[in-house]
């Protein structure tokens, strides 16, 4: 059964349309309260979820304030490059393989966090980022969905200064300052949104739309993109995979982020981020 797992007071937490049940009390303490130890058991959240019928909700979604779903992943990986109108907007060659970096897991930050800017470069990426859930190393494309908790979006906040202050260019300290993660609002499992292979991307800034694609755009897809890793490092629960961002990215047209927009974030079957910029 499907499940949309929020992060609310740093406690794990399923969601319906108006109302949070923290996961701890709802399940009598078969399972924890850790947002991150609840990855390890995907089965025990289908379960609780069948359990939110007759349940008493813990408070109203619409007065809770969410964390990110995955607030302290070991890894978290970012694509670049990885849809072709984006690249070609940038002024890039399209990767003959998957172009790898690292967002640190410290810049991971919920769907409604300020973003704290600290250049006048920064700039929005909005992507699909695909949670890995039972782990493993050498995992196939065929098998790559079977790894895979759930779905949320991200931001790819990015500091071109300094992404391109050194040749070749810093892509993980230019995406990885205090707060460039913004994800959520919630995890949603794969069976609740049977599309997301082609959903529709959206970013707007104080209302004005930036970026509008859909998931289908992607040139290395998610299974291709787990199998890849998998070959080279051991996923585990609760890892992050930013699969790249469609164009209508700052750089592109030099209008950077500044103190006061809005970032708004849309895929669809998975809801909505709104990040203020200070």
């Amino acid at each position: 059964m499907s499940f949309r797992l929020a992060n609310i007071g740093g406690r794990a937490a399923l969601v319906d349309d108006l109302h949070h049940y923290d996961l701890e009390r709802l399940t009598g303490g078969r399972v924890g309260s850790d947002p991150m130890t609840s990855l390890h058991d995907l089965g025990a959240l289908h379960a609780a979820n069948e359990m939110l019928d007759g349940a008493d909700p813990t408070g109203a979604l619409a007065d809770a304030t969410l964390g990110p779903p995955v607030p302290r992943p070991r890894n978290s990986f970012g694509v670049g490059l990885n849809y072709q109108a984006h690249a070609d907007e940038s002024s890039m060659e399209l990767p003959k393989a998957p172009l790898i970096f690292t967002k640190f897991p410290s810049c991971i930050v919920g769907p409604t966090a300020e973003v704290e800017l600290r250049s006048e470069f920064a700039d929005y990426e909005v992507e699909l980022v695909v949670v890995i859930g039972p782990g493993g190393r050498d995992i196939s494309a065929d098998d790559a969905w079977d790894h895979v908790a759930g779905v949320t979006i991200g931001q790819d906040i990015s500091d071109r200064a300094l992404q391109f202050a050194a040749k070749p260019p810093h892509f993980d300290l230019g995406k990885s300052r205090d707060t460039y993660g913004p994800i959520g609002p919630f995890l949603v499992s794969t069976d609740l949104v049977p599309d997301i292979a082609d959903a529709a991307i959206t970013c707007d800034i104080n209302d004005d739309r930036r970026q509008d694609a859909r998931t289908s755009g992607l040139i290395f897809d998610v299974p291709s993109l787990i199998s890849y890793l998998s070959a080279i490092t051991t996923l585990t629960p609760g890892d992050l995979i930013f699969t790249g961002t469609p164009e209508g990215v700052g750089a592109a047209s030099r209008t950077f982020l500044e103190p006061g927009d809005v970032i708004t974030s849309t895929i669809e079957g998975l809801g909505t981020m709104r990040n203020v910029c200070r």
